[in-house]
């Protein structure tokens, strides 16, 4: 792993959280990491973002046992949920057990090589458990294998409680000055008249709707082409005309007056990024003029 002096003189290193592993796919290099500061493996946002997980997954795993009688894939279950013959959503139930594995296994590391008591076996008292310990945790060298299956673990969970409250796409970097934030893009499937929600994960005062994207992409655009030899960014037709506020009907107009590259996955189309930020800012300049 690369390791660079720090500008107060501390060791640091490329972090190993979920979210720089996640800034790092979507730039397509190691650049895209925030630095950490040894002897800790995960940047001060990797850490933050760890713990508010860890304080969230009891109510998750207790909402996801009201989902357990709700729609999804479903079985019946003779003991210890609904009556035999009623509809048992059994991705709940192994979201729950999921959550449930992963927090025991890490508490249970953390009492073997820190000999502490064991907590309960309960959501509860393994999240607080965890909680106590983060710091530690943030040290050892499965920091990244734990904010990647606590991360995991919380995104399927929320899928449970509400599998189409939101879709959520990668921006880039933050185009505020001296921010290492990453930009997010929230799409929320049931509120199709809502604007996209752009925010940072590093500063929640970087915020933009998503009829500002067209300026903020200007700003971003010098960091999309600096990562453009590495890789590119494909769009959704409906992800276009939620972030631009145009009628999806319109999308396609402009794909084919425009000639956007494709490609097709899943029996679903994507549009090359470039192409489509070279039409839709264009088109913004034509209706300012």
């Amino acid at each position: 792993m690369q390791e660079v002096n720090g500008a107060a003189g501390g060791l640091e290193v490329p972090c190993r959280g979920a979210g720089c592993r996640a800034r790092e796919a979507a730039g397509r290099g190691k650049q895209h990491r925030r630095p950490a500061q040894a002897p800790a493996l995960l940047c001060t946002a990797c850490r933050a973002r760890l713990g508010l997980e860890l304080m969230r997954l009891p109510d998750l795993y207790e909402e996801c046992a009201l989902a357990l009688g709700a729609s999804g894939p479903r079985r019946e279950k003779v003991s210890g949920g609904p009556l035999p013959g009623m509809p048992f959503n059994a991705t709940a139930a192994d979201v729950r057990a999921a959550l449930m594995g992963v927090l025991g296994a890490w508490s249970a590391l953390v009492v073997q090589e820190r000999g502490a008591a064991a907590p309960r076996r309960d959501a509860a008292a393994l999240s607080r458990f965890l909680l106590q310990h983060v710091g530690w945790l943030a040290t050892h060298p499965a920091a990244g294998e734990l904010s990647e299956e606590i991360a995991r673990v919380v995104r399927r969970a929320r899928r449970v409680i509400d599998p189409d409250a939101a879709r959520q796409m990668t921006v880039g970097g933050c185009v505020e000055p001296g921010c290492t934030g990453s930009l997010t893009a929230t799409v929320r499937a049931r509120a199709p008249h809502e604007p996209a929600e752009i925010t940072c994960d590093a500063d929640a005062a970087h915020h933009w709707l998503g009829h500002q994207w067209l300026q903020l992409s200007r700003r971003v655009r010098p960091a999309t082409a600096a990562r453009a030899a590495a890789g590119t960014r494909w769009i959704s037709a409906a992800d276009i005309a939620r972030l631009w506020g145009i009628a999806p009907g319109s999308v396609y107009r402009h794909a084919s007056q425009a000639q956007w590259r494709r490609q097709t996955r899943t029996g679903r189309t994507y549009y090359h990024e470039a192409d489509v930020q070279r039409t839709l800012a264009g088109r913004q300049g034509a209706a300012a003029g």
